[in-house]
C-alpha cells in the first residue's frame, strides 16, 4: 500500500505532537498528550512502565517524573520515517524516531542514584497514526546504558564497544529524500529476507553459521550497535565473535513471536515485539544461570540500507524485563 500524502501527514502529526509535549509545561502536558491522541491511546514503555492508557497515568507514571529528573530534558532525533505496517499487510500506519534524550541528570529516577551529569538516554518511539490522532505509542529506552552513565553496571559480561550510537552513516536519517515509498519495497524486501534466513537458522538448530551466510542479506562492514549489556560491534565476523554466536549459543527454547509492527521508508526500516522472542538461557549467557524459564525479549531493530544490502541496525533490547522474568531485578527500583 502506497500513499505518500498519507505518510506525510502521519510524519507531520507525530513531529508536532513530539514538538508540542516537549514545549508544554509539566501542567500543560496532560492536555497536550489528549488533544493529539485517539479515546483509546494506548502506551507501551519499557520496564519498569509497561502498558498504559490513560493519558494521566502516563503523564504521572513516566513523563512527569522523567521530566523533572533530567530537566532540562530534550529530544535529540537521529532517524525519523514513517510506513505501512507489513505485519498487517499495510492496514496500520506508523512512525518510527530514534535518537537521545539528553538532559541533566539532577534527580534520581527509578532508584538510579543522579550524578548531577549531562547523559543522554537511548530511545526507539512508535506511533501509530489514523484518523489524525496517535492511537497508540511503544517507547523503549536503554535503561542500562543509563546506569552505566551513572556510574552502575548491571551488565558486567559485556563483549562490545560501550559508546553513543552515531546517527546514519548516510547522515540522511531524517531527510529521506524522493522515491521513498518506492525505496521502501526494496528495504522490506531484504529486511524479511534476513528474517526468514533467521528462521531457518532456528528452526535447523545451527547457532554457528558461516559469515556467508549472513552475508546474503548484510553488507561484510556492516555496524551493529547494540543495547548496553551486548555492546557495538563491526563487520560480519566481529558482529558473529560478540554477539550472534554468544547470543545463539547462550539460548536454548528459542522461539520467534513476530512483530507488533514492521516498518519501512526509504532506505530505512524499524521493527518492535511485544515480545519479539522468547527463550531461555544457558552457558552463562550474559552472566546469566542456566535455567529453563521462557522468558521474553522485547525488542527494537532499526536498520538502514545500502545497495542491495542492510549496513547499519540501531538495537535496544529491554534486558531489565528479561532479567526480571528470570528472577534477576537489575533495576534498583520497579
Amino acid at each position: 500500500m502506497v500513499d505518500n500524502q498519507e505518510i506525510a501527514n502521519a510524519k507531520q502529526l507525530a513531529r508536532q505532537f513530539n514538538r508540542a509535549c516537549e514545549e508544554a509545561s509539566d501542567a500543560d502536558l496532560i492536555d497536550v498528550m489528549k488533544s493529539y491522541t485517539s479515546k483509546d491511546y494506548h502506551w507501551r514503555g519499557s520496564r519498569p512502565f509497561y502498558q498504559l492508557d490513560r493519558c494521566d497515568d502516563i503523564h504521572a507514571k513516566f513523563w512527569l517524573p522523567m521530566r523533572q529528573s533530567f530537566a532540562p530534558i530534550r529530544r535529540r532525533e537521529n532517524i525519523f520515517f514513517a510506513g505501512w505496517n507489513d505485519v498487517d499487510d499495510g492496514e496500520s500506519l506508523w512512525t518510527c524516531s530514534m535518537g537521545h534524550f539528553m538532559g541533566l541528570f539532577d534527580q534520581d529516577w527509578i532508584g538510579i542514584k543522579s550524578n548531577g551529569k549531562l547523559i543522554q538516554i537511548r530511545y526507539a518511539e512508535f506511533h501509530e497514526v489514523a484518523d489524525g490522532k496517535i492511537q497508540q505509542t511503544a517507547l523503549f529506552l536503554d535503561l542500562a546504558d543509563l546506569m552505566q552513565q551513572a556510574g552502575m553496571n548491571p551488565f558486567p559480561n559485556q563483549k562490545g564497544a560501550a559508546f553513543m550510537h552515531p546517527p546514519p552513516r548516510s547522515d540522511d536519517g531524517i531527510s529521506l529524500g524522493h522515491n521513498a515509498a518506492e525505496e521502501a519495497q526494496k528495504t522490506m524486501a531484504v529486511l524479511n529476507r534476513m528474517i526468514e534466513d533467521l528462521n531457518i537458522l532456528n528452526k535447523s538448530g545451527n547457532d554457528h553459521c558461516s559469515p556467508e551466510y549472513l552475508g546474503r542479506t548484510w553488507h561484510k562492514d556492516m555496524a551493529w550497535y547494540g543495547p548496553a549489556g551486548i555492546g557495538s560491534t563491526y563487520t560480519i565476523e566481529r558482529y558473529q565473535e560478540q554477539h550472534q554466536y554468544p547470543f545463539r549459543q547462550g539460548l536454548k527454547n528459542k522461539k520467534y513471536n513476530g512483530h507488533v509492527a514492521r516498518i519501512a521508508e526509504g532506505c530505512y526500516a524499524a521493527f518492535f515485539g511485544w515480545p519479539n522472542l522468547t527463550n531461555s538461557p544457558k552457558q552463562g549467557f550474559l552472566g546469566l544461570d542456566e535455567s529453563d524459564i521462557e522468558a521474553e525479549m522485547r525488542v527494537v531493530d532499526v536498520y538502514r540500507r545500502e545497495g542491495e544490502k542492510l549496513s547499519e541496525n540501531w538495537v535496544i533490547i529491554d534486558l531489565p524485563h528479561y532479567f526480571s522474568m528470570l528472577g534477576n531485578d537489575v533495576l534498583p527500583q520497579s
